[in-house]
């Protein structure tokens, strides 16, 4: 929607976990270099955790993009399952069937797949997402697959990755050897000001096709200070921005821009009234912005008029975007048709300016052809005609032939002949 209006090739501010946008902070960097350590000294067991939208499923993936080609990767995102589930969705990520078999029969499957992979020199690991929907049953059930080991290391590293209540889950008395077998542990925290500030204009710069778009300081203090250095809630906020700032059409993004999305993006329930404590009691290092002086409206406002001039700005911001559109479709037919009568014209200018061509003379037979019929006769070609037999009186002129003796001799008998039989 708004990509050609800043000159951007993607949507940078996409909530999709793309590697490619990745910032690395300071907590992104400690937490790729604990998954590192972890996978290199072959660890039984790995934790990451982190707040809703922290970035956590992004670590992941680009942990996974720089896996070399030894590695085989099985990944489990639905975790709402018992025990045998777990164990057969295991099996089918590694690409095993476990149709119709007992348990025993799974678990000696899996143990022999593990032991091929490593005698073939390849690293099986198991990354789980959404960990903290496991019951407490499946992890340990977890827990005895990582009894599959050599004298040496473990057939099987696994990852788990979840919400800070997996920690919690993790503590209980009956996990307590699974607690023993955690090697790396680590909990994402929030970004800061500054860093918050450098991830915005790091995914800007990423996704600029020109002179990139930048985020004043004071704005992403502001944006800092309502997210709560979240960068899933960072990314709606900034998305949000430009989406504001193009149905506008303000090239640059300032303040009272951003305290209209945040008044409309309170309005609607995307983001909570008010501006809410960081959790843990962490100090936001942010500067003093002006930006309590909108939320006592929002806050005064009741109910309904919020949520009527909510639903008016949205009009007005559809409305203005439709337009918007629509102008540029007309100004693109516009364009082609200009194009086209400029083709038009150069055309007739060059037959115009060439020189006229020059007409060739038909041959004979095609000119005899279009001649009138009574004039055709004298075209035909004199090969074809008899001469006329010379008239009578011109014969008798004729020279006469020279005779033979024998014609003579013929003459002379056959006329003694004649008067022979006359007598």
């Amino acid at each position: 929607m708004y990509e050609k209006f800043y000159e951007l090739r993607e949507r940078p501010f996409a909530l999709s976990p793309d590697p490619d946008y990745l910032y690395p902070s300071r907590v992104h960097r400690e937490a790729l270099d604990y998954l590192r350590y972890g996978l290199e000294t072959h660890a039984g067991f790995v934790v990451i955790t982190g707040e809703i939208g922290s970035g956590k499923t992004t670590l992941l993936q680009t942990l996974l993009r720089g896996l070399d080609s030894q590695t085989t990767v099985g990944r489990i995102v639905n975790t709402i399952l018992d025990p045998r589930e777990l164990l057969e969705t295991i099996m089918i990520d590694f690409g095993l069937d476990p149709a119709g078999r007992s348990k025993p029969l799974l678990l000696r499957d899996l143990a022999q797949y593990l032991v091929d992979q490593r005698l073939a020199g390849r690293l099986v690991l198991l990354v789980i997402d959404e960990a903290q929907n496991l019951s407490l049953a499946a992890l340990e059930e977890l827990r005895m697959l990582s009894n599959l080991e050599t004298e040496k290391s473990k057939l099987l590293q696994v990852v788990l990755v979840g919400q800070p209540n997996l920690r919690d889950k993790l503590a209980a008395p009956d996990l307590e050897q699974l607690r023993q077998r955690i090697t790396v542990s680590y909990h994402l925290m929030p970004l800061d000001a500054e860093e918050t500030a450098k991830y915005i204009n790091h995914r800007l710069r990423r996704a600029a096709l020109g002179v990139p778009l930048e985020f004043p300081r004071d704005v992403t203090d502001v944006i800092h200070a309502r997210s709560r250095g979240v960068p899933r809630i960072v990314n709606v906020m900034c998305d949000a921005t430009l989406v504001f700032g193009y149905a506008e059409e303000r090239r640059q993004i300032d303040l009272p821009l951003m305290r209209e999305v945040i008044q409309e993006l309170e309005a609607t329930g995307v983001l909570p009234a008010g501006a809410p404590a960081p959790p843990g009691g962490a100090v936001v290092e942010a500067r003093p912005v002006p930006v309590a002086a909108a939320a006592p409206v929002a806050a005064a406002a009741p109910p309904a008029t919020a949520n009527g001039h909510a639903a008016a700005l949205i009009d007005r911001r559809v409305a203005a975007l439709d337009h918007r559109e629509q102008a540029l479709l007309q100004r693109e037919r516009e364009l082609v048709e200009q194009r086209r009568v400029l083709a038009e014209e150069y055309r007739l200018l060059r037959q115009r300016s060439a020189p006229p061509p020059a007409v060739a003379t038909p041959p004979a037979p095609v000119a005899a052809a279009r001649a009138p019929i009574h004039t055709q006769v004298a075209t035909v070609r004199p090969e074809y005609r008899r001469p006329p037999a010379p008239p009578q009186a011109a014969r008798r002129f004729e020279p006469a032939r020279a005779e033979s003796a024998w014609g003579r001799f013929k003459r002379f008998w056959v006329g003694g002949a004649a008067s022979a039989m006359e007598n």
